[in-house]
């Protein structure tokens, strides 16, 4: 199946979106993966995912961790600049779209509905009050999305980048304000056999 066909199917377990409201997540597991120069040898863009096999809570919550979450007290697992962490990860799922909250490790859901055609299933976006004025978080943005490559060539999940999305559309679905911008999606899951 193409990345369109991975769109249709469930990002995560059913049992865990069973709900419309905040979702807990499991603590995510700092152990394990390949050798980062395995990690290296394997990292790569897939564009062809299995769109029956469904990403589980556990996973999901390591990945997020990998990506930006908080590996010190106020630091997180990817630098940005001048610590701004302008940031913001929302992950869209056939049940709705959801806020990463780092600190709680929880999603909070931010709009109820099947928004998946309209993105990749992860979408960055920087808040502009916070980020440095000379465009870092587009750097900033580039880091987490490495993250995100590295953890799932470690763990056998896919992803790619997705440089055609309608940023407009996005912040409406979002509730962005003003001062919020979509800067990247990504898509994530397990590659076609």
């Amino acid at each position: 199946m193409k990345i369109k066909g991975l769109l249709l199917s469930l990002f995560v377990t059913s049992s865990l979106l069973s709900i419309a409201q905040d979702i807990k997540l499991p603590s995510p597991q700092k152990q394990g993966g390949e050798p980062l120069l395995q990690v290296l040898s394997k990292r790569a863009s897939t564009r062809d995912f299995d769109t029956q096999k469904n990403i589980d809570s556990q996973t999901l919550s390591n990945l997020l961790w990998a990506a930006w979450g908080y590996n010190r007290e106020d630091k997180r697992t990817a630098p940005s600049a001048m610590n701004r962490q302008e940031i913001s990860l929302y992950i869209v799922t056939a049940q709705g779209v959801y806020l990463y909250d780092a600190k709680q490790n929880k999603l909070a859901e931010i709009a109820k509905g099947d928004f998946r055609e309209n993105a990749g299933n992860i979408i960055f976006t920087a808040d502009l009050e916070k980020a440095p004025g000379n465009d870092m978080m587009f750097v900033d943005c580039g880091f987490i999305s490495q993250n995100i490559y590295l953890y799932c060539a470690s763990v056998g999940l896919g992803t790619v980048v997705r440089g055609s999305f309608n940023g407009d559309e996005l912040a409406k679905i979002l509730k962005l304000n003003e001062k919020q911008k979509v800067v990247l999606t990504q898509t994530v899951g397990y590659p076609a056999k």
